[in-house]
C-alpha cells in the first residue's frame, strides 16, 4: 500500500487549521480508497494518479478546499459540480464536518472505474478519450 507522499503532508501542514483538517481527511480517505495510486504534488497541488493518469486531487482556494475528480462529470453525481472545459467535477468544503465519507468513498470507487485519458491529452491533440 502506498503511503501519503511527504510533500503532500508538508502541503497540508502549511494550511490554516480548518483547511488542514479538511485536507488531512481527504488525503487519508483517498489513499485508503486508492491503494495503488501514486500520489504527489502536481502543479502545486496534491494529486493521485492511476497508471500515470490523474484521477483526484485537492487544492486550497480562497473560499475553502476544492476536491477535484478529473473524470467526475461522468460519475452521474449531482453533488459534484462541473469544473473547467473537459470532464472534471468538484466538491468544495469549508469545514471538515461537510465531508460525507460515504459519498467520498463512492466517488473514489467511480474514479477507478470511470477514467478519461488525461495522461495522453497532448499526444491526442487536446482530445479526451475514455479509457475506462
Amino acid at each position: 500500500m502506498i503511503k501519503i507522499n511527504k510533500d503532500i503532508k508538508i502541503y497540508n501542514k502549511a494550511l490554516l487549521k480548518v483547511d488542514r483538517e479538511i485536507c488531512d481527511v481527504l488525503a487519508e480517505e483517498i489513499t485508503k480508497s486508492l491503494p495503488k495510486a501514486e500520489n504527489k504534488i502536481w502543479h502545486r497541488n496534491p494529486v493521485w494518479f492511476l497508471e500515470g493518469n490523474p484521477v483526484v486531487g485537492y487544492s486550497k482556494l480562497k473560499g475553502g478546499v476544492s476536491l477535484l475528480f478529473w473524470s467526475g462529470q461522468s460519475f452521474d453525481e449531482e453533488d459534484l459540480k462541473k469544473e473547467g472545459s473537459f470532464k472534471a467535477a468538484e466538491m468544495r468544503y469549508t469545514d471538515v464536518s461537510q465531508i460525507k465519507k460515504t459519498h467520498l468513498k463512492r466517488w473514489l470507487k467511480k474514479a477507478q472505474e470511470i477514467q478519461w485519458d488525461y495522461k495522453n491529452i497532448v499526444k491526442n491533440k487536446g482530445v479526451l478519450k475514455k479509457i475506462k
